[in-house]
């Protein structure tokens, strides 16, 4: 038998504890990324996004696995469109807000949802921790329970607890053991091989090169400028500027290990950049930005150049973004 244990920041909860439980491929619920978001005052109070950490605790104090749920009052920055039902509802006079999601915070990517520790039951740990969400979000009033971008076989235990499937579709790319980029040019089609090698070749004449910067090597100029493109790039394109002031030299702080810059550089100035995060198991592909128009420069940084390092590394999934 499990207990739930209910922390409200993830500030109370030991970060070698939390980064200890199975987060798979992805990062984005590791201690760093989410005290990132909740120090920037991305969720949290304000924010619509008001973090509940969930613990399955045994007997003996002991974690067996986690969730972060989200008490949301709005349906922003979850890439999943439920606005229709929120309409619906609204017509219908039911209240659809506060609802309850459980989520990596407006971040787009497929990911474990019930983190586990080693060795646990996942059957067992997933019953308990469903049970607790249901616990708080009746406790919050809340109208429906979301659990998205959640792992295939997570869908597939929680709908055996009654939780109702739905499908969406997104974009990733398999690396299929290519040798280089050539050879995975080779796999597409003759107009498709044209077309994109006409593309990098356009990105690339504009400029002198695309590093990767790790992280722990990102000089403050280059937070700023990701902090720059995210903000230009969200504003031209209108959208919601989710991340606040500060999360970027916060995440770089917290997370250097998985963050990774893009940077496009003519000489010694940086003109464009991209936002990565980068695991042994996967690449995500987040935020794109330029100080000038380049032709299909957007494609090299933020797609091509991302391939191209999974293929060199073997890395054997890319997400690029939603």
């Amino acid at each position: 038998m499990f207990s739930i244990r209910l922390e409200g920041s993830v500030s109370s909860v030991d970060p070698s504890l939390w980064d200890g439980l199975d987060h798979g491929p992805s990062p984005f619920l590791k201690h760093g990324f989410l005290r990132a978001l909740e120090e920037s005052r991305s969720i949290g109070p304000g924010s619509g996004w008001l973090p509940m950490y969930l613990l399955a605790v045994d007997g003996t104090n002991e974690v067996h696995g986690a969730v972060v749920a989200f008490v949301k009052s709005h349906s922003y920055g979850e890439y999943i469109f439920d606005w229709g039902w929120a309409r619906a509802a609204e017509r219908a006079g039911i209240r659809y807000y506060p609802k309850l999601v459980v989520a990596a915070p407006v971040t787009p990517a497929t990911g474990r949802r019930i983190l586990l520790a080693p060795g646990a039951d996942p059957d067992a740990v997933t019953a308990a921790l469903a049970s607790g969400v249901y616990e708080l979000a009746e406790r919050a009033e809340c109208s429906s329970i979301h659990w998205l971008f959640c792992t295939a076989e997570e869908s597939r235990r929680l709908a055996e607890l009654g939780f109702a499937s739905r499908a969406s579709y997104q974009f990733h790319w398999s690396n299929r053991d290519y040798a280089d980029f050539d050879e995975f040019l080779a796999a597409l089609t003759s107009r498709k091989r044209k077309q994109v090698r006409k593309e990098r070749r356009r990105g690339l004449e504009a400029i002198d090169e695309v590093c990767f910067v790790p992280g722990a090597e990102l000089e403050p100029a280059q937070v700023r400028a990701l902090d720059r493109y995210y903000r230009s790039t969200v504003h031209n394109h209108w959208g919601r500027d989710y991340l606040q002031p500060g999360f970027f030299d916060k995440l770089v702080a917290y997370l250097p290990e998985h963050v990774l810059f893009a940077d496009a550089r003519r000489g010694s100035e940086t003109v464009a950049g991209a936002l990565f995060f980068e695991t042994s198991e996967a690449l995500y592909g987040r935020y794109w930005g330029c100080d000038a128009h380049i032709d299909f420069l957007h494609f090299e940084v933020a797609y091509y150049a991302g391939i191209e390092r999974c293929i060199e590394r073997g890395t054997p999934l890319f997400e690029a973004g939603a």
